[in-house]
């Protein structure tokens, strides 16, 4: 059933956004994804997040809702009743459902992000550290809680695979760029078979940004911030 009240703002290229199209597609809801373009927001976004201003927001019944890990919940509720559940039901696996979605925004998800702009800039060894830490830790994380199924989440993905999964991209095209592979087979060996199936799964693959893609627009947010720091050194 079409849901013509239903608007997601976002990028092609953000994985916060990937979260909230992963989740509206398990949910089986149509909506009207309202694409940014890069430059100025406009004022649809700037209206919709004036806390943040950033993508994703959800818009449901003229209500913006902001954040996507907050958006997942959202839509999960709402929805409750269509597609599979995206958090646990039991109390305790919903908890660390949280706790590893939180770990994995607080922990990793920015130096992805910066890793795969800027893989030789200064830190970047310790930023891979804590990239390659935090991999040990979800590898083992799933090796504990997924008890022999495909995901995190058991027999369907769930909001720990929503969380991570969409940093798949980033880590390719930082592979891409620099030769830097976060996830190792010969390290985790579990992990890299998840993250097979995640990217194949029919509700994520046609959401998927192409990582060559992500690659070049990477370079070329690296070429600006080169540019501007130049500029910056010359004034």
């Amino acid at each position: 059933m079409a849901e013509s009240c239903v608007k997601l703002i976002g990028t092609w290229t953000s994985p916060f956004v990937l979260r909230a199209r992963i989740g509206l597609s398990l949910k089986h809801v149509q909506y009207e994804f309202l694409e940014e373009k890069f430059g100025p927001k406009s004022d649809l976004l700037l209206n919709s997040n004036p806390v943040y201003k950033k993508v994703p927001v959800l818009i449901h019944a003229n209500k913006p809702i902001p954040e996507s890990l907050v958006i997942l919940e959202y839509i999960d509720e709402v929805w409750a009743s269509s597609g599979p559940s995206i958090l646990s039901s039991d109390p305790y696996d919903r908890a660390m459902d949280r706790f590893w979605a939180a770990y994995i925004d607080e922990k990793m998800t920015s130096i992805i992000r910066g890793l795969a702009i800027s893989p030789v800039k200064e830190g970047a060894e310790v930023a891979l550290e804590q990239v390659k830490t935090g991999i040990m830790l979800l590898e083992e994380t799933f090796r504990e809680r997924n008890k022999g199924k495909a995901f995190f989440g058991g027999d369907e993905i769930g909001f720990i695979d929503i969380a991570f999964g969409c940093l798949l991209s980033l880590i390719k095209a930082t592979q891409i760029r620099s030769g830097l592979q976060l996830i190792h087979p010969a390290r985790a060996p579990l992990l890299t078979h998840w993250a097979k199936r995640f990217n194949q799964h029919s509700h994520v693959f046609p959401y998927l940004p192409d990582p060559h893609k992500l690659a070049e627009f990477a370079e070329l947010l690296s070429t600006r911030a080169q540019a501007q720091a130049q500029t910056q050194a010359e004034v």
